[in-house]
């Protein structure tokens, strides 16, 4: 996975909407461990919960929603929940919380983690914020430019928490290579990535989901935003399509078989379901992405049972995925400064971002794991290699959840570093990037028409 943080944090200060009285406002005291409501205890619940784990003193978590039966059992015996604050669905935990503001005047929890499906954010999001809750939501903000506007009253995102992305910049800001003019940026999804997920996976169809370039690169874009402020985007042209994973590019000599399993060329491709999930996990790999296509612990028998009669057991040519397999975006700023931005699945580098940023007197050259720096007027060069402090994504995983829970603690939205016009800058960029791709045109940021445009893209 990519070491630049993928995550929006939506943060919520609202009222709770009802009367009862200021003691609601907080659940825990000061010295006590901030509570956390883990709503979708998959692989993103999870990763941001193992907080909770590492550090039982600075939060834990106290109730969940999942759907799944066996990946909910799971999560509850790993944080030793109270069976009654393990509940099915988000509709069941958030009218405990109800009941419980009624009864006590307090909330169920200091905070909520949103990791549902993208298509839910906003349902999900809105009513958490309507109780007054503090909200960590996984990126994107929402999948439509009407959502994005419903729920960021009130609400801003943060995803700069990698270290690699904070001495990047550290480097920017102190404005030692001069004026920034131009960044070209590249997010390699990764042939396998993309067909697990956005062929084979819950992102494949824009009807469930989004364009893909709202569900992969939305944090791509923000970060470019966040370093070329307070420049905004002034105007946005892209182009790409599904080139690939189409019917008409299935190789002929794999003739009907419309699964891996029952494929005689199996073995020759490299988007065969065996080799991504049945074969790592005969060696014992049950983690990612073994492990988000099955409901409880991967092994042989399940997984096999999933490529016989799910999804990702399916031909990649067979599969009813719409969404792009390759995009270019181009963004001009208000300072004149230019990006160039890349998304493509045709390669080895699973997320390993590679970016290049030219300033007037040095560049920045990195990978997602390191970058240097070159100072043209000494010619001196820099390497600088940031620590991973673990926990996924170069360590932004553990950056955003250890400033989140920290915000909770002292009511302290500053530390989060972003407001709500950050969230719709960038999310606003990606719906004119897609505007742009489906139109044929380019797209004048300062031009308001095209956002009715945007409500109007088809499903």
């Amino acid at each position: 996975m990519s070491r630049l943080h993928p995550i929006k944090s939506l943060w919520s200060r609202s009222s709770i909407r009802s009367n009862e009285s200021p003691s609601a406002i907080m659940t825990s005291l000061p010295n006590e461990p901030v509570t956390l409501a883990v709503i979708g205890c998959g692989q993103r619940g999870t990763n941001y919960a193992a907080y909770a784990l590492d550090h039982p003193k600075k939060c834990k978590v106290v109730a969940i929603a999942e759907p799944r039966p066996k990946t909910r059992d799971i999560f509850a015996h790993n944080h030793k929940l109270d069976r009654t604050l393990v509940f099915n669905d988000w509709q069941e935990l958030l009218k405990a919380s109800a009941d419980t503001i009624q009864t006590i005047e307090k909330r169920l929890v200091d905070a909520v983690i949103v990791a549902v499906q993208d298509h839910m954010h906003c349902e999900v999001v809105s009513a958490f914020a309507a109780q007054g809750y503090h909200i960590l939501c996984e990126k994107p903000m929402a999948t439509s430019l009407q959502d994005c506007l419903e729920i960021g009253e009130g609400i801003g995102h943060v995803l700069r928490y990698s270290p690699y992305s904070k001495a990047i910049t550290e480097v920017v800001r102190s404005g030692q290579l001069g004026e920034l003019i131009n960044v070209v940026h590249i997010e390699p999804v990764g042939y396998f990535h993309f067909a697990h997920s956005f062929v084979r996976g819950h992102w494949k169809k824009e009807s469930k989901s989004s364009f893909s370039l709202m569900t992969k690169c939305c944090h791509d874009i923000d970060i470019l935003c966040h370093w070329l402020s307070p420049a905004i985007p002034t105007r946005v042209s892209s182009f790409g399509s599904l080139q690939h994973f189409r019917k008409e590019k299935k190789p002929r000599a794999a003739g009907a078989a419309t699964r891996c399993l029952e494929c005689s060329i199996e073995q020759d491709c490299p988007y065969s379901a065996k080799k991504i999930y049945l074969e790592p996990v005969s060696r014992g790999n049950t983690h990612w992405p073994v492990s988000t296509i099955v409901d409880g612990i991967p092994d042989i028998e399940n997984i096999t049972d999933a490529l016989r009669n799910g999804p990702y057991g399916q031909c990649v040519y067979e599969s009813d995925n719409d969404v792009c397999d390759h995009q270019v975006v181009n963004i001009e700023y208000s300072s004149g400064a230019t990006v160039s931005f890349t998304m493509v699945a045709y390669t080895s580098l699973i997320c390993e971002r590679q970016t290049r940023l030219h300033f007037t007197h040095g560049e920045i050259v990195g990978d997602m794991n390191n970058f240097t720096v070159t100072d043209f007027r000494t010619g001196h060069k820099t390497t600088h290699h940031p620590k991973n402090e673990g926990g996924g994504h170069g360590g932004g995983d553990l950056g955003l959840i250890r400033t989140f829970v920290e915000a909770v603690r002292t009511n302290n939205q500053e530390l989060l570093g972003t407001d709500v016009s950050e969230v719709l800058k960038s999310h606003l960029t990606v719906f004119a990037a897609e505007t742009s791709r489906r139109e044929g045109t380019v797209i004048d940021c300062a031009n308001i028409s095209w956002r009715s445009t945007i409500g109007m893209l088809p499903d």
